[in-house]
């Protein structure tokens, strides 16, 4: 009998360092500084002929949480897949605490991994779920029952230890899931859509502890979702992949405020970034943005040699960065057809021009009280917060 999804358990590893030992005063350094434990360079995967992966190269720091996110078929479940040895690489190496274990079957791989599906045993307690892994391996009872001590108490599962999955919350196998990982010790842990299948709330309470957890063990973490909150409340660094590349990597910070093509732009922040098609223009020795509906300022020290009076752009403004315009002039009037009230703020939906296009911008909720349907509604944007993208390439203009 195996475990499920037995091919990612693997042999353990030496225990944990103590606190105070080398590689926690790694874990304590800047993430440039701290060694590699996750390497992933040139990987290409195809399945049938269709290309999935084209050429990923991933670095995830020692005690990072790495966070790959995309839309559906963006490759970013293959690659976790590749790097847990489920899937084999047509190309390009994957290295775990610098080992290359391309070649190698998972169980040597030294990862542990926490599936959408829970993959617990239904018929077995909690308490047996965690150590059946252990047992397989042949960990002497003391110890088994030591790790499991130490995961329920992380994870809050004393109550919960002699229950049947049956009787659980779906919060709470996932629990059960994580804490099987944790007694592993492994060199990775590997975390494939662990919410999805949890409703809103459980989602939120469950990516806290995931969080918390993190943080208390500082394990290298390997996390995949295609939900952009989750990616940006997690993740120490975001890799954003689309069409099996890596369009950009960085904080979450860093690649909200400075998304380099339109599809990060897009792909990240809720309501997605406003997209108009316009031209640059020069007036009075200061270059503008003007088409569309739109007619702003934007951040010349920023955007450098590539401002050019009469070059076509794509301007992106965010919702959450449109102000009303009160005694500063309006960089485009917004005619609203709908008002989203959620209490604390609010957004309006409608048109710039009447072929459009649609736009939305965020409202304090003292502004949403006075905004209806059919209101013309003056809108201004600092500045800095004007995006520029080529209309051909999707790349940012920041010369940056």
């Amino acid at each position: 009998m195996s475990e499920p999804g037995a091919s990612t358990v693997t042999p353990l590893r030496a225990e944990a360092p103590a606190v105070g030992s080398s590689i926690d005063s790694e874990r304590k350094l800047p993430e440039a500084a701290r060694p590699v434990r996750c390497a992933v360079r040139g990987v290409r995967k195809s399945f049938g002929g269709n290309p999935i992966l084209r050429g990923v190269d991933v670095d995830i720091p020692e005690g990072a949480f790495a966070v790959l996110v995309g839309p559906s078929g963006c490759g970013k479940s293959t690659l976790l897949r590749l790097v847990a040895g489920l899937e084999t690489a047509d190309a390009g190496t994957i290295e775990l605490a610098g080992r290359d274990v391309t070649a190698l079957p998972p169980r040597d791989r030294d990862v542990a991994m926490v599936f959408q599906s829970y993959a617990l045993y239904p018929h077995l307690t909690v308490r047996d779920n965690l150590a059946f892994g252990l047992k397989l391996r042949k960990v002497p009872a003391a110890e088994i029952a030591s790790r499991i001590r130490e995961a329920s108490a992380m994870l809050g599962l004393d109550g919960l230890l002699d229950r049947l999955p049956k009787q659980l919350s779906g919060g709470q196998r996932q629990r059960v899931a994580m804490g099987r990982a944790i007694v592993r010790r492994a060199n990775i842990f590997l975390f494939d859509e662990p919410l999805s299948n949890l409703d809103a709330a459980l989602r939120a309470e469950v990516r806290v502890e995931i969080r918390r957890l993190h943080d208390r063990l500082g394990a290298t973490t390997l996390y995949v979702t295609h939900d952009q909150v989750e990616a940006m409340t997690l993740a120490d660094t975001l890799w954003v992949m689309n069409g099996g590349v890596v369009e950009q990597k960085g904080t979450p910070l860093e690649v909200y405020e400075r998304p380099r093509t339109k599809f990060v732009a897009t792909f990240l922040g809720s309501p997605q970034m406003n997209l108009v098609d316009a031209a640059v223009v020069k007036e009075g020795g200061a270059f503008l943005v003007d088409g569309g509906g739109v007619r702003a300022p934007v951040d010349e020290e920023r955007f450098g040699n590539a401002l050019e009076a009469g070059r076509r752009v794509v301007v992106g403004v965010r919702p959450h960065d449109f102000s009303v315009a009160r005694g500063s002039a309006a960089a485009c009037t917004l005619k609203v057809e709908l008002v989203e009230a959620l209490g604390f703020e609010a957004f309006a939906y409608g048109w710039l021009r009447a072929s459009g296009p649609r736009v939305v911008a965020r409202l304090e909720a003292s502004d949403a009280k006075r905004v209806r349907a059919g209101d013309q509604l003056p809108l201004a944007v600092d500045p800095a917060c004007v995006h520029l993208f080529d209309p051909t390439t999707g790349l940012a203009l920041d010369r940056s």
